[in-house]
């Protein structure tokens, strides 16, 4: 059975930052929580194992539970702010914390968290205003801007449009801090192309999107986007599920090199992680079955074909 996750909308259209692990570890906790029967409520742990961030994202053993762990304690003091209607009519403006407790049991590699009351309405509620989308949609998105784009776009799938999202909204429902991303240019390219690349190469949907001025500034931006044939989507699944290319050592010391200088695999590295290990990472991933297939695309990119 394909990994569902449900989400409201009004939790998708919340403003928050959350980093790349963060997100991962929210979404591998809703589908354990699915998977397991637990359901999500404010009292009980979820667990997540290291071994299913492995599986599911293709990163290294090595490296996944203390990224896990890294991600608990960092989620533990992160909010999130949305809106409801009081009985009146009137906005009532809301922050909350995304978890209540966390834990990790170093022996068994699983870290552990309890979802704060507030936000367990807006994942466990089955309604029609709920956005739903399978985890392999998001599983190569090596971004947050990415997961975060992808999330806010599928919301008004209906449509394959959304209305002109304003430049402050928007930033905000990206989770773009306000000292980050000031020029345009960069706001545009990191947060914005970027990501619509990764979208465009690895989920069901195709995007583009508008720059809206007022004069020479920017005022917003509007996106739409439209369904991939899913006869392409199953072949590509297919094709890149039964490849797997035994490089030489030749071949990997200079394909790891050229794809670490790539921007959607530098989004990829770790927080702190310096160029020299970075490479000696890609270059551990193209000699793994699993891991080799989240960097396909980016071989053929940097020049790769096969013999």
């Amino acid at each position: 059975m394909k990994a569902l996750i449900v989400k409201d909308n009004a939790l998708i259209n919340a403003s928050y930052n959350l980093d790349l692990v963060e997100q991962r570890l929210i979404l591998l906790a809703i589908i354990e929580a699915r998977e397991s029967g637990k359901g999500i409520n404010a009292n009980d742990p979820l667990t997540v194992h290291a071994e299913s961030y492995v599986s599911q994202f293709g990163v290294h053993r090595n490296t996944a539970y203390q990224a896990l762990k890294d991600a608990c304690n960092s989620l533990f003091a992160r909010q999130f702010s949305y809106q409801e209607l009081s009985e009146k009519g009137n906005i009532i403006n809301k922050k909350s914390r995304w978890v209540s407790e966390i834990g990790y049991i170093d022996n068994e590699a699983v870290v552990q968290l309890i979802f704060a009351p507030a936000i367990v309405p807006f994942i466990t509620r089955l309604e029609k205003n709920f956005t739903q989308y399978e985890m392999e949609q998001i599983s190569n998105l090596s971004s947050a801007y990415a997961i975060r784009l992808y999330e806010l776009l599928i919301s008004w799938r209906s449509t394959g449009k959304t209305p002109v999202i304003e430049l402050a909204e928007f930033r905000a429902k990206l989770g773009v801090l306000e000292d980050e991303y000031l020029r345009s240019d960069n706001l545009k390219k990191w947060v914005i192309e970027n990501p619509i690349q990764l979208i465009n190469q690895h989920t069901d949907i195709t995007v583009k999107y508008l720059q809206h001025k007022k004069g020479r500034s920017i005022t917003g931006f509007s996106f739409t986007f439209k369904q991939k044939e899913k006869s392409i989507n199953n072949s590509s699944d297919q094709n890149i599920s039964s490849v797997f290319y035994k490089l030489t050592e030749k071949q990997l010391d200079m394909f790891s090199s050229k794809l670490a200088d790539l921007p959607a695999v530098q989004a990829m590295a770790y927080v702190g992680e310096d160029m020299k290990p970075f490479v000696a990472r890609l270059r551990s991933m193209l000699m793994d079955a699993e891991q080799q297939k989240v960097l396909l695309p980016y071989l053929k990119e940097v020049g790769y074909t096969a013999a």
